[in-house]
């Protein structure tokens, strides 16, 4: 009885043991899985940013329009709460403790391209962040959709990457994209950049010569003239996140540390995690708790494909 109550006991041992293996594992492909198709619904959105209906696209804005300083095509804010009734101009600065805290906001904005000239019919490949396809063809040249990335508690309790769509009637819509996105970092890169929070007046090639934060791009009042110059600079963005499994996803309990732009440090403060950032940006390194779960960082580069000025 001894001996086959040990074998007994060794037996349920490594059942326990396999099986948490087995459920790490089912975890860790789920947090492959929910990081790829973020990383490509971003990608498919941002390369659309600044796309213009043909007829603005192959006319320079009027004077009149360049007077009314449209909002850019690309932007955000820092370390931010969306704001559900006018989720394009407003944000609440994020608290500490609150799930999602350093999580930035990310907004793009495109218009839809008519099936041909007159038609008066969208053609459909244009798509916001929940896949539906923008349907009105622009009549200004400041008529356009928005998609805007963010991140919120969830119905379930659980912070995820929110999806808020913006229709050129006003029309808001938001919809989760990814559970458990615990950390959603933006960084810009911006063409011209001469110092933070100035108007940029560096030579323009194309390339961006440094990454900053969205607090990091305002010049004097958050809609000057300046600071949308300055966003129509960017010509590119740096995305980090860090994705959670559920309770227990993990083998072992233990407090990690991450860094969702990876470990680099920053020539000023010699901060790890802060290369891409001039100062150290709340968010850009977190310390997670051991509550036993999984968790990856998933981090990645949008080129922009179209030109962000008027």
């Amino acid at each position: 009885m001894a001996i086959s109550l040990v074998i007994v006991i060794v037996a349920l041992t490594s059942l326990v043991v396999a099986r948490r293996g087995f459920s790490a594992l089912d975890a860790a492909s789920q947090l492959r899985d929910n990081g790829r198709f973020a990383s490509d619904v971003i990608q498919r959105i941002a390369v659309q940013a600044g796309f213009k209906e043909l007829r603005y696209a192959t006319q320079t804005a009027t004077v009149a329009e360049v007077a009314a300083n449209i909002y850019p095509n690309i932007y955000g804010f820092n370390n931010s709460l969306i704001s559900a009734s006018d989720p394009l101009n407003s944000a609440s600065a994020r608290t500490a403790g609150v799930s999602g805290y350093g999580s930035d906001i990310l907004v793009l904005r495109y218009q839809a391209l008519e099936t041909f000239p007159g038609s008066g019919v969208a053609d459909g490949s244009m798509i916001n962040c929940n896949g539906a396809a923008a349907s009105v063809v622009p009549s200004a040249r400041d008529e356009r959709f928005a998609s805007i990335f963010h991140v919120a508690v969830g119905n379930d309790g659980e912070p995820s990457l929110m999806c808020t769509t913006v229709t050129t009637a006003g029309t808001i819509d938001t919809q989760p994209l990814i559970q458990g996105v615990e950390e959603f970092q933006v960084l810009y890169g911006v063409d011209g950049f001469s110092a933070v929070n100035t108007a940029f007046n560096g030579t323009t090639d194309s390339v961006p010569e440094r990454y900053l934060r969205a607090d990091q791009m305002l010049v004097g009042s958050g809609g000057s003239t300046n600071t949308y110059n300055n966003w129509r600079r960017v010509r590119s963005i740096r995305i980090g996140m860090i994705v959670r499994g559920g309770l227990n996803s993990a083998q072992e309990r233990v407090i990690q540390t991450l860094y969702p732009f990876g470990l680099g440090k920053d020539s000023n403060t010699g901060a790890a995690g802060s290369a891409l950032s001039s100062t150290d940006d709340i968010g850009t390194i977190f310390s997670a708790p051991a509550d036993g779960r999984l968790r990856q960082v998933v981090t990645f580069t949008v080129h922009l494909r179209n030109d962000q000025g008027l």
